[in-house]
């Protein structure tokens, strides 16, 4: 179910923004506020990037088939960082905009603008209030770029108030600057969490020591682990893969119970699918990743058994 609404509130993210950038360009040339109308650009490229999340999204929920075997959750991944990039060259001309502005400031027609502010805020609000409840690095992008126009639309009736009781043109640039320095912020920490998925980082929430510690502890089994790969697909879901070594003499049903308790305990710290290779103690593993150490004792158990 929730993954359904996800796409929906992306969608309905994308008509609000689409029909309001609009809304918002003829009101910017109506009343010569030229932070309205960059912010009516900014607004459109909202609009077409959330597009783009909400098409990638919908492909990101496809089951797992033989040329994707991991499925597809990865592409709403790619839709972060569509996004973000969007969102760095908006602000970039957001900046570009409103620098000569400072410069020479302009008279601005505070009233419309003061009715502009009102409605933005309404329709923004509605918008990051809807997709400000998702968990997938994508919504949290489409959310994030309806809260940073709710903040922009508060910014505005705020000084467009102050300009109309003091009349001090000047601040219209200098709060897009403000804002946009603000958004670009939250752009360099989107790109750094879709980076760290793409390079197969292990998830930020994850206690590696502590999990394979946990694993030794509670099953006296286990005579070594290694080979402990972790990795996130998009964010939310995390695998798991790993050698787990055994005695010789051990029985399957044991096998068993142990390969259970394992993902049992992988589930207890959110990973969703845990690939474990049972080796016994005789097998010499055909890594050279295992190290050096294991090797040792793994060496020392094969003289044992031989001799």
């Amino acid at each position: 179910m929730k993954e359904k609404s996800s796409k929906n509130n992306i969608f309905m993210a994308f008509m609000l923004n689409l029909f309001f950038s609009i809304v918002e360009f003829v009101g910017g040339i109506f009343t010569n506020s030229i932070s309205i109308i960059s912010d009516s650009i900014h607004d459109f490229g909202d609009a077409i990037s959330i597009a783009v999340a909400w098409f990638l999204e919908k492909k990101s929920e496809k089951k797992p088939d033989k040329k994707y075997t991991f499925g597809y959750a990865r592409y709403s991944v790619l839709g972060a960082l569509i996004t973000s990039t969007v969102l760095l060259v908006g602000s970039v001309v957001m900046i570009y905009n409103a620098v000569p502005r400072i410069i020479n400031p302009v008279e601005v027609n505070y009233d419309g603008m003061l009715i502009l502010g009102i409605l933005g805020l309404f329709i923004n609000g509605a918008g990051a209030l809807v997709t400000s409840k998702g968990e997938k690095i994508n919504e949290k992008a489409v959310s994030l770029h309806l809260l940073e126009d709710v903040l922009g639309w508060i910014a505005v009736l705020v000084v467009s108030v102050i300009m109309k009781v003091f009349n001090i043109p000047v601040l219209d640039p200098i709060l897009s600057i403000l804002i946009t320095v603000y958004i670009l912020w939250h752009v360099v920490r989107n790109f750094k969490s879709v980076f760290e998925i793409f390079l197969e980082k292990a998830p930020e929430s994850f206690e590696f020591e502590e999990f394979k510690k946990e694993l030794m502890n509670e099953n006296k089994e286990i005579k070594n682990i290694h080979h402990i790969h972790i990795w996130s697909v998009d964010g939310v879901n995390t695998y798991v893969m790993m050698h787990v070594v055994v005695s010789d003499d051990i029985q399957i049903p044991e096998i068993i119970s142990l390969k259970k308790k394992i993902s049992d305990e992988a589930l207890h710290h959110k990973i969703v699918h845990t690939t474990i290779e049972i080796e016994f103690e005789s097998e010499k593993c055909e890594n050279e990743e295992c190290d050096v150490k294991i090797n040792e004792e793994m060496r020392h158990a094969h003289h044992h058994h031989h001799y």
